[in-house]
């Protein structure tokens, strides 16, 4: 086959905004009996089941785990088994989860939504991860302490 005769793609690889919402990246097919478990996904009442990990409950609600604060790209999890750092996401009260080996209990608040401003690249962590992601009132005070 001729580089003429491949296929080629046009447009963007993922999914626009406007229908990520409506089409969650994993689709259950088996284990539909566990218990169910309530918890807010970035401030809306969704449900998981018993034995979910975080990154399984959010990527049946949704199409991406996060944005990068790097890039401000969506990130999915890569390697699942809590090695590659890139799941991680915050509760509301801002504790660190790494999505992909925490379990998702009752009542939990998980948000995926950064609040840092467009721009502002949030430190990374020592250990690779989302390290020290601020929100927009921490902005300022990081400002004048520099």
């Amino acid at each position: 086959m001729t580089s003429s005769a491949l296929p080629t793609m046009s447009g963007t690889l993922h999914a626009p905004e406007s229908s990520a919402e409506h089409h969650p990246q994993f689709v259950r097919v088996a284990e539909l009996r566990r218990a169910p478990l309530a918890f807010v996904l970035d401030g809306k009442a969704v449900s998981a089941l018993s034995g979910d990990t975080v990154l399984t409950a959010i990527l049946t609600q949704q199409r991406e785990v996060r944005r990068s604060e790097f890039s401000g790209e969506p990130r999915a999890g890569f390697c699942l088994i809590g090695a590659c750092q890139d799941c991680w996401v915050r509760s509301e009260d801002g504790a660190r989860l790494r999505a992909c080996s925490t379990l998702l209990a009752e009542g939990m608040r998980i948000v995926t939504r950064s609040a840092v401003p467009a721009g502002y690249a949030a430190n990374a962590g020592a250990d690779g991860g989302a390290g020290d992601v601020r929100d927009a009132n921490n902005v300022a005070a990081d400002g004048a302490a520099s």
